[in-house]
């Protein structure tokens, strides 16, 4: 199945679902997920309406619940900024912790239905966890959200469900080709990204230059949660680096090189501000991965595309930045 085919296929059943089926309205949603961090502080999960059965994840190795975080974290530095979608019965949760004095930026997806936790999903990044190479991470004690991030979108500046996913994916989608070419989304100008709590700056000027070339693929791309409330996106994902490519250039015909010398993965939960059709903010926490890894709870992965095919599309995205740069 091609990519457009499983989006397609995603969009439909994220229509099919009736809101009224969760019995849980967006308020009673937050409210378990403030629920669920209390629990977790307090390392008792008696504090939140946790099934018995709850299937629990970090960092996409799944384990007895409760386990890894649970057990450790002693402080929560926050603020938390949480996420919901009452038609999918999907809490997600961006905050800040603290495992004695290792600080680390925490992003949690909770499937509730019939008002229980039925699933729970961690990405942890500690300074450990992004292994190499190096990639920022910001300082927990100083970190807030963009404040719009939280804010209520009017109705007539969110799009409907099935085209916020789109433009959701059409950033992976960039992110993947990346010669220069926005595909599928925009950006307002002054749209910024936080990853680990780090600030990047102007994110569509970084698309234009290229500077994303050395990336192989953002694979297995799962948009789980559509909050109608504030207009945000939220996604699973893996971004691989095959690790062969060395000296390319930039758009406007800068020499570069790429910082990934070995088969790489980065794993993330990202989410993405829409207003008005475009992408006004992003926020993500990644951690390392081992390359190629698989998260649990990917339904329909995508295959793994053989070597001859990586080396055509690698080429082919390489031809049409050189072309640009001219």
């Amino acid at each position: 199945m091609t990519r457009t085919k499983l989006l397609l296929t995603a969009i439909a059943l994220l229509a099919a679902t009736p809101a009224a089926a969760q019995n849980c309205d967006r308020l009673c949603l937050e409210a378990i997920g403030d629920q669920y961090r209390a629990a977790y502080l307090a390392h008792d999960p008696g504090k939140a309406p946790i099934s018995r059965r709850v299937r629990f994840v970090e960092n996409h190795v799944e384990m007895p619940f409760p386990d890894a975080t649970w057990d450790t974290v002693t402080k929560e530095v926050g603020p938390a900024l949480t996420l919901s979608d009452p038609v999918n019965g999907q809490v997600g949760i961006y905050t800040s912790i603290l495992q004695n004095d290792t600080p680390g930026f925490l992003a949690i997806r909770l499937k509730v239905e019939g008002q229980m936790i039925t699933e729970i999903e961690h990405i942890i990044s500690t300074r450990r966890n992004l292994s190499a190479p190096p990639t920022p991470i910001g300082d927990v004690a100083t970190f807030t959200h963009s404040p719009h991030l939280d804010k209520a979108v009017p109705k007539a500046k969110c799009r409907p469900r099935a085209e916020m996913v789109r433009l959701a994916d059409g950033y992976f989608e960039t992110l993947e080709n990346n010669d220069g070419t926005i595909r599928v989304t925009r950006f307002s100008p002054t749209a910024t990204r936080h990853e680990n709590g780090m600030a990047f700056n102007e994110i569509e000027k970084g698309f234009q230059s290229g500077r994303y070339l050395f990336n192989e693929r953002v694979r297995d791309r799962d948009e789980f949660l559509v909050d109608e409330h504030r207009c945000i996106v939220m996604a699973r994902g893996f971004i691989d680096h095959k690790g062969v490519m060395d000296a390319y250039m930039l758009t406007d015909g800068t020499p570069a090189r790429s910082i990934f010398r070995e088969p790489h993965s980065w794993a993330f939960l990202e989410m993405f501000k829409l207003e008005d059709g475009t992408i006004t903010g992003v926020e993500a926490v990644f951690i390392g991965a081992p390359y190629n890894m698989r998260s649990p709870y990917t339904l329909n992965p995508d295959p793994i595309r053989t070597r001859a095919a990586k080396i055509e599309q690698r080429g082919a995205i390489a031809e049409r930045a050189r072309a640009l740069a001219k």
